[in-house]
């Protein structure tokens, strides 16, 4: 159906020249406030190109016709594979994609709300969730498993991600030494990462203005590999970008030109996924949340980077609430219901709560929900067979009735939507089954899908595989260490 056909809605937040102007800025603040650099093979990367090395405080000014190249050497798209090689989406193709994750520390009970430390069996749940519920297309890295030891966390992460969804994954790791061990391990289970990707390493500058050293040794090491990678900032207005939208922006523009830039100096062409988390600061309690101007800053921010032709990746509305409750729900909706009418094209971390310090089931099961209805909302309605309705219109009259018309009898069953979680009830039926409540509902069928789903096929050889591999990992860091064996 072309979009002539289609009644779409839209959202747009800035002009042309708004573009222009917020791209005029960040040019002007890499140009001459610069950015620090902690990595010495970043500031050569630089420094070769501009002729001139970083100052003692590691500080580098990138000029904008730099900045310009880069943009130009950046594909505007990514094809994205399942880790058995079949095509999965294109980022950069005006669709949002989904995926749950944020590296929780706890685990949030679907049926209690009780939080307890991550471990592997919660790692495990979430993924095979993720994996079954059709609205999410990505897994992220969900927790940081605390059952193991602290040296082989990322490892056992990655292997209960890998064997467990047969989706794409966006890779976080929290020890920046076990980056290489971790993608070696993703490369002995399922061989060259780069020919068909599925793997997506997650990359944070410092805010403000600080690309420090993990972050240029991941890159770098993605990027040798051939991997496109995810390059995201975090900012918290008023305390680590200006409390100005316009400020934030500027800011955060500016730092994610400057990781692009690297990108491309590290090796050219290199796929890369640029976007901000754009918070604010607390003054009273010192922590941050998503305001409703922090979703207005995310479309804004994927403007920009529909302007740039690179392809984007965003909030997920998470965080906020205290598990699956009201809040949650709120900040769900508008995130997901902007992203897909906006320009947004990636929203990895949907599902944590309380601070993205826990990742709670009940949570991405309703966000599964919303998203599904988001889309729907996004790709409005057709506007053919005028003629047709019409003449139907002509035929019933009036005070007449459409229940048996042909259109009706063939369409009734995809004309609508029903959730299999939360049920639509007339009052006499929410009555004639004892007054359920929706948390309940929706508690219930997170129980009962975290029961019910199973792993891939291959589970079981992978599970060894990599068991085999983390082990000789950890011989082969004790002997490195002066250690027995």
């Amino acid at each position: 159906m072309s979009d002539a056909q289609t009644a779409r809605p839209q959202i747009r937040v800035l002009t042309e020249e708004q573009t222009a102007q917020i791209h005029a800025c960040s040019l002007d603040v890499l140009a001459s406030t610069g950015v620090r650099v902690d990595s010495e093979h970043a500031r050569q990367a630089y420094a070769r190109a501009t002729g001139t090395q970083a100052a003692e405080d590691h500080r580098v000014r990138i000029p904008g016709e730099l900045v310009e190249w880069a943009l130009a050497a950046t594909p505007s798209s990514i094809d994205v594979y399942d880790r058995r090689g079949a095509a999965a989406f294109r980022l950069g193709d005006g669709r949002t994609r989904f995926g749950i994750g944020v590296t929780a520390l706890t685990y949030q009970d679907p049926d209690t709300d009780e939080v307890v430390p991550f471990r592997r069996a919660h790692m495990r749940a979430i993924v095979r969730l993720g994996d079954v519920l059709p609205e999410f297309d990505v897994v992220s890295t969900v927790g940081v498993v605390q059952d193991v030891p602290p040296e082989t966390s990322d490892l056992y992460a990655t292997l209960e991600m890998v064997a467990n969804t047969t989706k794409p994954l966006v890779l976080l790791v929290s020890d920046a030494a076990r980056f290489p061990a971790v993608l070696d391990l993703a490369e002995h289970l399922c061989g060259d990462l780069a020919a068909r990707p599925f793997v997506i390493p997650y990359l944070n500058p410092i805010s403000p203005l600080v690309i420090n050293g993990d972050t240029a040794d991941k890159m770098r090491a993605a990027i040798d590999r051939g991997l496109p990678v995810v390059f995201s900032n975090y900012g918290m207005a008023g305390a680590t970008t200006p409390i100005t939208p316009m400020g934030t922006l500027a800011l955060l523009n500016a730092e994610l030109l400057a990781g692009l830039t690297l990108a491309q100096l590290m090796r050219g062409g290199t796929p890369v996924i640029l976007g901000s988390l754009p918070a604010y600061m607390d003054m009273r309690s010192t922590g941050s949340y998503y305001d409703a101007t922090s979703y207005v800053l995310n479309l804004a921010c994927a403007e920009m980077m529909a302007r740039y032709q690179i392809p984007h990746c965003g909030t997920s509305g998470s965080g906020m609430g205290w598990g699956p409750d009201v809040i949650t729900s709120g900040h769900q909706w508008i995130n997901h219901l902007t992203s897909c009418v906006g320009k947004v094209g990636l929203a990895p971390f949907v599902g944590d709560s309380l601070g993205s310090k826990a990742i709670s089931p009940a949570t991405v099961v309703y966000a599964n929900e919303a998203i599904a209805g988001a889309r729907r909302f996004a790709l409005g309605f057709s506007m053919e067979g005028g003629d047709a309705a019409l003449h139907e219109i002509a035929g019933v009259g009036p005070g007449g009735n459409y229940l048996t018309t042909e259109t009706t009898l063939r369409e009734f069953r995809t004309a609508y939507t029903r959730s299999e979680v939360l049920p639509s009830l007339t009052l006499e039926e929410w009555q004639a089954q004892g007054r359920p409540r929706a948390i309940d509902q929706l508690r219930q069928h997170t129980r009962e899908l975290l029961a019910r789903t199973k792993p891939p096929g291959d589970h079981d050889e992978l599970i060894a595989r990599g068991e085999a591999f983390i082990q000789g990992e950890n011989r082969h860091r004790r002997k490195g260490r002066g250690g027995s064996a």
